[in-house]
């Protein structure tokens, strides 16, 4: 019991203790709460007292950001104030001493410009704006200027030898002469050749290459300025007159079609030679430099980078194609053929170039007439061609070759058909031109046996002026086996075929039995025994030939006589005659020979003694065999009648 309560006493002294700990607790509690209540309070009256003054700071920083943002925006005026000052003092100093700062500072001024436009507010930004605009304006004239000035100081005309320097080797001038490298035949010896070296040309520098990026800025600055209009005036002013006259110190003549009528043929054709080479070099040497220069001053420029070139060179474009245009309008003839062709084929090979060189709209112009004059040539060369064949047929010139030989048309026609086969590729092309379908070789084989047909009909009327028949016979033989001979050592044996020769080979032996039958009939006809008999006749004995016949001795006598005089008649005139073909030559004699010596021998054999045992024998036998076929070896020589004979 006692120990019971003993535990209730310490369990109540311990809550005793508890409660007046929590007492203790809550008085804490009580006085922080007052505490904390009596510092808010404070901490309320703080913030009241200090609203002003942060008021007061954040104005404060709002001007001092205000003041900063303005002392910035006044320092990059100031910039740019700085700047045009100095954009401006270069520009009044001019382009002259230094190009390359004047350009730096109208860029410069431009960039004013741009931020004085963007900043309107600037009390004083429209004044500053004209002022900027003035200077501009003035700056560019002073690049047209200098432009100008310095396209011209490097604007000379080219010399004859520079662009020669260009060509490849075959195609330069000799050292002797320039003439060998501009005569007419100069070019038709390249083209027989086929050696013509259309490669190597050599790069043309009309303007430095230091100068020309020089010359690309100022054109640049002119266009930003809008004044390409002043540029394309300045360059083709400039350099049309460079382009002239290069062509003319080469030799480019500007001739009518009145002017070229008037021209003896020797003289036009040395002038068409030298066109060709004129016209080449100016394509493959001048005009591609010329573009060159172009392209680089006006690079990033298309349109008037074009139109700078094609106004630059129309004129020496017009002063080229004027005389080949002239040349293709005049009146046509058959030896114009060949210079025609000369000149199709040039334009021909140039038709690559000129695609290139003369590219873009603004030259379209140029490019047709060019293409033009390649069509106005084609079509006189076939017109011409077409009319060689009836002019040949209907040739009546009166060129007389009283010895029978190869009549000049002959000649000249074979020598024209000849150099047809030379152009075989170029008369293909031509016939193209014209022709949709059909094989071209055919075509120039048929154009060719008609000129050989029209030649064969024009030389049967030619021999009709002989009244010799044989001398007929002896001109057609040589005329036509000169046909022969020249078309079987020629290409147009391939084109003509074998079957031609062989039919013309006939008719030319034709000829030559011709001639035999109608020189030598009559003379053959002393040397038989038709006519002879055995009996007397005059007093005169008759003799018993080989034959058992006999003969009188006058009638034989008669004979030799007759006989002599003829062969003598024959020997002066047809050692007069002539037949120019050595081979042709030894054959007919050779043939003449066969039938007259053997009849002369039998009737010398068989008559011979008859005349023998007379008085004076050489007074009726004046020739031996071989005294006959002596002097057949000087007939057709084509001797004066006053030559002394051999």
């Amino acid at each position: 019991m006692v120990v019971a309560v003993s535990g209730m006493d310490s369990l109540g002294e311990r809550a005793a203790k508890m409660k007046e700990a929590l007492q203790k607790s809550q008085t804490i509690t009580d006085s922080v709460v007052s505490i904390l209540g009596s510092f808010d309070s404070r901490l309320s009256v703080l913030e009241t007292a200090m609203r002003p003054t942060q008021i007061r700071t954040h104005a404060i920083r709002k001007a001092h950001e205000n003041i900063d943002k303005t002392l910035k925006t006044a320092e990059v005026i100031l910039t740019q104030f700085d700047a045009y000052r100095q954009a401006e003092a270069k520009i009044l100093k001019g382009p002259h001493e230094d190009l390359k700062s004047y350009l730096e500072a109208i860029d410069q001024l431009r960039h004013n410009i741009h931020f004085f436009s963007g900043n309107k507010g600037f009390k004083s930004s429209d004044g500053v704006l004209n002022n900027a605009n003035s200077l501009l304006a003035k700056a560019i004239s002073k690049l047209e200027d200098e432009f100008k000035q310095l396209l011209a100081l490097h604007s000379k005309p080219v010399e004859p030898d520079r662009l020669f320097e260009c060509l490849p080797e075959s195609l330069r001038p000799s050292s002797e002469s320039t003439e060998n490298h501009s005569s007419g035949k100069n070019h038709h010896h390249e083209h027989q050749n086929g050696t013509l070296e259309t490669g190597s040309f050599q790069h043309l520098t009309l303007i430095p290459p230091r100068t020309l990026p020089l010359l690309h800025d100022l054109a640049l600055q002119m266009v930003q300025a809008g004044n390409q209009q002043q540029l394309l005036r300045i360059y083709r002013d400039t350099r049309s007159s460079v382009m002239d006259a290069s062509l003319r110190k080469l030799g480019v003549e500007k001739l009518s079609k009145e002017d070229v009528q008037k021209m003896q043929w020797e003289v036009l054709e040395a002038k068409i030679g030298r066109w060709i080479h004129f016209i080449r070099i100016a394509v493959k040497v001048l005009f591609v430099g010329e573009r060159r220069v172009c392209d680089q001053i006006f690079e990033g420029f298309d349109t008037l980078r074009d139109q700078c070139f094609a106004e630059c060179i129309a004129s020496s474009v017009s002063m080229l194609l004027s005389f080949g245009d002239a040349i293709a309008r005049s009146k046509t003839s058959p030896e114009k053929l060949f210079v025609l062709l000369d000149m199709y084929e040039i334009m021909r090979e140039l038709l690559p170039e000129i695609e290139v060189v003369f590219g873009g709209k603004a030259c379209n112009e140029i490019r047709e007439s060019t293409f033009g004059l390649t069509k106005r040539l084609a079509q006189t060369a076939q017109e011409t061609f077409g009319d060689f064949e009836e002019a040949v047929e209907k040739d009546a010139t009166k060129t007389a070759v009283l010895d029978g030989t190869v009549h000049p048309l002959t000649s000249y026609v074979i020598n024209y058909v000849k150099f047809l086969f030379d152009y075989q590729s170029t008369l293909k092309q031509l016939f193209q031109e014209f022709e949709s379908s059909g094989e071209t070789s055919s075509q120039l084989a048929t154009i060719t046996m008609r000129i050989m047909q029209a030649l064969q009909t024009n030389l049967d009327g030619k021999s009709k002026q002989f009244r010799d028949p044989a001398l007929m016979h002896l001109f057609l033989m040589n005329n036509i086996h000169y046909m022969v001979r020249s078309v079987r050592r020629s290409e147009a044996k391939d084109l003509l075929g074998d079957d031609w020769v062989q039919r013309y080979r006939r008719v030319v032996q034709q000829h030559a039995n011709q001639y035999k039958r109608n020189a030598w009939s009559k003379i053959l006809q002393c040397l038989s025994t038709q006519g002879l008999t055995s009996s007397s006749v005059g007093g005169g004995s008759a003799v018993s030939g080989e034959g058992g016949s006999g003969a009188s001795r006058g009638l034989i006598i008669d004979r030799f006589k007759t006989f002599n005089i003829q062969f003598e008649e024959l020997h002066q005139k047809q050692s007069q005659w002539t037949v120019p073909d050595s081979e042709l030559q030894e054959s007919l004699r050779l043939a003449v020979a066969e039938i007259l010596l053997p009849a002369y021998r039998s009737f010398i054999k068989r008559f011979g003694p008859l005349v023998e045992s007379g008085k004076n024998p050489q007074k009726y036998i004046r020739y031996t065999a071989e005294d006959l076929e002596r002097m057949l070896g000087e007939f057709f020589e084509g001797k004066t009648s006053n030559e002394p004979r051999r």
